[in-house]
């Protein structure tokens, strides 16, 4: 039976048939009690209720059990693309049984990247996964050298240094969508690129460029944000460009969503007249008309491992290599 108030260390350890100070041994995961030891303590803390003083706890261990997700990007593109919901359910499954809470840190103001790098510096957090980072100035730099545990979602544009990051293949991924549109029998192939300031938009460009010019085609590109209303202005601009274009691949599911918007207020039908395949397989790509084809990559896969490297980075492990995983084509009814 449970004492009145809330159980402490002494009641634990009394419990237990144990020292106080083997009790906090257990509780900080010290690796110098036996195994019998270990479980008597924690059938102790189970059966009393017993909640480790976290603060106490951090100032023995220097660790906090907080994980941060960075996103340099605004709050509306957080909640409104279906990308990060993706990366954050394979970063939160992969937390969830640890001990690890997860902190989501957002676009600082404008200006104010000393504010993120002064609040990861002050050990806050025990490691960062960075994910949609954009290269401007010497951010991504000074990120990748904090003495920190940190993985990026990408390799960061600009780092001299080993990071350790987890990505697709972006430009074996653009490769495959725009070689399914010649398969098709299209010969006017453009695209909506993403922004050059982030590995996706660089390394899908690459892709579409690449084999644009391996068939002997013209490049039409126009330039998106991996947002809806940045694909609906490269998509006005392409069109009023490109007129006659066949087929086009856009460089993310929520700007081919709003290519297909202005394709049918142009009177121009889908696959019919032009074919469209995105990038990212989101749930938006089943509920749009048509249905997009599109190239899948692994977002929660992605996610989860993001989270399971920062986490053995945490606990000692030196890992400094970049992970790259396949893409899929996903076909419907836009290709």
């Amino acid at each position: 039976m449970k004492e009145s108030g809330s159980p402490t260390l002494e009641q634990v350890a009394a419990l237990a048939g144990v020292s106080r100070a083997t009790v906090s041994r257990v509780v900080n995961r010290s690796p110098k009690v036996l195994p019998d030891t270990v479980a008597a303590v924690e059938r102790a803390i189970g059966q009393l209720g017993y909640v480790p003083n976290r603060a106490a706890r951090a100032l023995v261990t220097r660790r906090t059990d907080s994980v941060a997700l960075v996103v340099p990007e605004p709050d509306s593109r957080v909640f409104s693309d279906p990308f990060f919901a993706g990366m954050l359910r394979g970063v939160s499954r992969t937390l969830a049984p640890t001990s690890s809470q997860l902190v989501l840190l957002i676009e600082p103001a404008e200006g104010d990247d000393q504010r993120l790098l002064r609040y990861l510096r002050g050990g806050h957090v025990d490691g960062a996964i960075i994910i949609s980072h954009h290269w401007r100035d010497n951010v991504l730099q000074e990120l990748a050298q904090l003495p920190l545990p940190i993985v990026f979602s990408a390799r960061p544009l600009g780092v001299d240094v080993p990071v350790a990051s987890v990505d697709v293949d972006n430009v074996a991924g653009a490769r495959t969508a725009v070689e399914y549109l010649l398969s098709l029998g299209r010969r006017k192939i453009g695209t909506i690129a993403g922004p050059l300031d982030m590995t996706a938009g660089l390394d899908r460009l690459t892709g579409y460029k690449e084999v644009v010019s391996e068939a002997g085609l013209t490049e039409a590109v126009a330039y998106g944000d991996f947002t809806a209303d940045g694909g609906e202005a490269a998509a006005q601009q392409l069109f009023d460009q490109h007129p006659d274009l066949d087929g086009l691949f856009v460089a993310s599911d929520l700007m081919a969503t709003a290519a297909l918007r202005v394709l049918s207020q142009r009177g121009r039908r889908v696959p019919q007249d032009v074919a469209v395949v995105g990038f990212d397989d989101s749930v938006m790509a089943t509920t749009t008309t048509p249905k997009l084809t599109t190239i899948r990559q692994p977002l929660e896969k992605l996610g989860a491992r993001l989270a399971e490297i920062v986490l053995a980075k945490i606990g000692g492990a030196e890992l400094t290599s970049p992970e790259i995983y396949d893409t899929e084509l996903i076909i419907r009814d836009s290709a």
